[in-house]
This record gives structure tokens, C-alpha cells and sequence, in this order.
């Protein structure tokens, strides 16, 4: 059993901590426990229900009414809400459920799903990378496992390869892309997801992954010379030093334009280089690769 504390529940249904306490005080459905130093806590059931309750409040059911309402009813209601929004909002919510749940099955049945009505491209955008940003609170407060966390990124993972071997692009281009991660950062999905649409849309990708040392980089730059290098930085361990990462892009790739996109991206204040570009969302991704290909 997971114990998160009414910061969690914040962070993760949007409502905010006042407001969760008033709930307590004034309805049935909230009954946190309290630690030994009566710090109060909420267990994975009462998560599920604040998003539950989150996401009918937030289109428009009253409290009141929700508080008289059955599991079951809950249930129902959430199921027959029919603005794309709250679809997407009520799918993400049921990952998260079944995260913390350890169920598995159910969490990739439900991805599955949402990938062959939708396709990859939609599915990331709409329920996996704010699924994500979820976790990453959890992760961040130290309120899930490393397995948890683990077990379903891997899940996305091979989704997300599936989707690359099975990308069959309508044009081609000859831009050549080399996709990496540096030393210290391992999470990768938002890197798969680029090569995805790089190669959805015809760009030649030659992808290293995780944790490539300097080196190596520059050794593939050498021989293969690509038109970019692209990475995506998500958690950097701590001794990263992205600023001598950007001052070996800028003395040591061949002058070949390096894009990065990620957390660090708008965090960094100083001056970049000028074969250095930062695309700080998903959207300039996409317009960065509309535009090239229409060259």
C-alpha cells in the first residue's frame, strides 16, 4: 500500500489541499488516517476517489450530489462523460489507479485500447505524457516504488517500439537525424517518441539511446555526419553539468546543429550556443519537423 500525503492528492487531481480538507470536514467519502505524530495520510483507495470526485466536479457535478452517489454510480457517471477532454482526463486517471495498484494487465489493456482507436502519435500526447508528468510528481515526493515506476514505462516502451518498427512513412527525406541520450540520463521515452515521428514523417534517424558517453557521440558524428544530433532530457543525475555538455556541442560535434528539447531547456538562463537550439515543447518539435520536411 502506497501512503501519500494531501500534497500528492493536490499535485494530483488539481484540487487544491484546502479544498480536500473541507471535503473531509463536510462529506462522507475522504477518511484519512493519521501516522503516530497524527500527520494525517490517504491510502491508494482514497487517491482513487479524489480523482474520481476531481474529475466529475470539474465537469460539472456538485459535491453534494457526488457525496450521495454509490462506487457504483461514481463509476458510471465518470464512463458517460463525453467531452474529449474528460476521456482523456478519465483515461489517465485509470493508469494512474492501476500504477499504484500493480495491476498490470488492466493498465496496459487500457493503453492498448486507447493506442488502436487513436494511434501512437494521439495517445502519447493525449494520455502518456501527462500520465507521466503524474508520476513524476509521485516520483519527485518519493511516494511510488522504483518497480512501479519501472514497470510501466517499460509497458510504454514497447509500445513505443512497436510503433517504430511498424512506422511505414508515406514520403522520404534525406535530413539524418542522430538521436541520443548523455551519460547520467536514462529515460527514454520521450527520445522513442521523437524517433517515431521523426521517421513517420520520412527523416533518416541512426539512434544510441541512453547514457552515450561524449565520445561515442562524437565518433558517430565523424563517420556518419549527420544533418542534426537531437536529445530529450527528462532527469539528468545529479553531476550532469549541462553546461560543459552544451560547450562540447558547440567545439566538439563538427558544427553539426544539435536540438534539445526537455526540463533542462527552461531552467538553463544562460547564453546558448549558436549551433545549439532549444525547442522548450512538443508543438516546436513538430513545427521543427513540419518545417524540414516541406524543404
Amino acid at each position: 500500500m502506497n501512503a501519500f500525503t494531501i500534497k500528492d492528492l493536490e499535485n494530483l487531481s488539481g484540487i487544491k489541499a484546502h479544498t480536500i480538507r473541507i471535503w473531509e470536514q463536510r462529506y462522507n467519502f475522504l477518511k484519512p488516517q493519521r501516522t503516530t505524530t497524527n500527520i494525517r495520510y490517504y491510502t491508494n483507495e482514497e487517491l482513487k476517489t479524489v480523482l474520481n470526485i476531481a474529475l466529475l466536479n470539474k465537469y460539472g457535478f456538485k459535491i453534494s450530489h457526488i457525496d450521495r452517489m454509490q462506487p457504483d454510480e461514481i463509476s458510471t457517471r465518470i464512463l458517460s462523460l463525453g467531452d474529449p477532454k474528460a476521456i482523456q482526463e478519465r483515461v489517465v486517471n485509470e493508469l494512474v489507479q492501476h500504477m499504484v495498484d500493480l495491476d498490470i494487465e488492466k493498465f496496459e489493456k487500457i493503453l492498448t485500447g486507447y493506442i488502436n482507436v487513436k494511434g501512437i502519435e494521439r495517445a502519447v500526447m493525449q494520455i502518456i505524457f501527462p500520465f507521466l508528468e503524474k508520476i513524476g510528481i509521485l516520483w519527485q515526493t518519493g511516494h511510488i516504488f522504483p518497480g512501479q515506476e519501472h514497470l510501466v514505462t517499460n509497458v510504454i516502451r514497447q509500445k513505443l517500439i512497436v510503433a517504430i518498427e511498424g512506422c511505414m512513412p508515406v514520403t522520404h527525406t534525406d535530413t539524418t537525424f542522430l538521436l541520443f541520450l548523455p551519460e547520467g540520463e536514462h529515460h527514454e521515452l520521450g527520445l522513442l517518441f521523437t524517433w517515431y515521428m521523426m521517421k513517420s514523417r520520412g527523416f533518416r534517424v541512426i539512434y544510441l539511446g541512453a547514457n552515450v558517453p561524449v565520445r561515442d557521440v562524437i565518433h558517430l558524428l565523424e563517420f556518419k555526419k549527420p544533418d542534426y544530433t537531437f536529445i530529450h532530457l527528462t532527469a539528468t543525475c545529479p553531476n550532469f553539468n549541462f553546461e560543459k555538455f552544451l560547450h562540447n556541442a558547440e567545439h566538439r560535434f563538427f558544427n553539426t546543429p544539435t536540438i534539445i528539447s526537455g526540463l533542462l531547456t527552461h531552467q538553463y538562463k544562460k547564453k546558448v550556443p549558436a549551433n545549439v537550439h532549444f525547442k522548450k515543447s512538443l508543438q516546436e518539435v513538430v513545427e521543427m519537423l513540419v518545417s524540414l520536411s516541406s524543404r
